[in-house]
This record gives structure tokens, sequence and C-alpha cells, in this order.
């Protein structure tokens, strides 16, 4: 039972960390877009640096769940 919660932790964690891949990758594009304001860029720039924080915390716990799931 323990390994099946561990499998939906893993799914779940894996999930979030593509979540905040894909926002960081936004927020990367606005912080570089020269059309956009520099305040939106700047808080474009902030946010992805968040959301490199959010995905590497989500990466490192999916590998945590997928290693327990095994045994």
């Amino acid at each position: 039972m323990e390994s099946i919660k561990n499998a939906a932790n893993y799914v779940a964690e894996s999930v979030q960390g593509t979540g905040a891949q894909a926002s960081k990758e936004a927020n990367k594009q606005v912080a570089k877009d020269s059309d956009a304001t520099l305040t939106s860029r700047a808080s474009a720039a902030k946010d992805a640096v968040g959301d490199k924080f959010d995905q590497t915390s989500h990466e490192t716990k999916a590998d945590v769940h997928k290693e327990a799931a095994k045994h």
C-alpha cells in the first residue's frame, strides 16, 4: 500500500515540476521581451527564479518518492 502512495506522490510531484518548468520558460520569455515594460520584465525575471526553485524542489521530491516506491 505504501509503494502505491509513493508512486502517486511521484506522479504528482513530476506533474508539478513540469508545470513549474513551463512557467519558468514563459517568464524567461517575458523577461527577454524588449516590448514589455521594465516592471513586467523585472517581475517576470523574479518569477522565473522562483519557478526554477519550485521545479527543482518538485523534481527532488519526485525522485525521493520514486525510490521509496521501489522498496
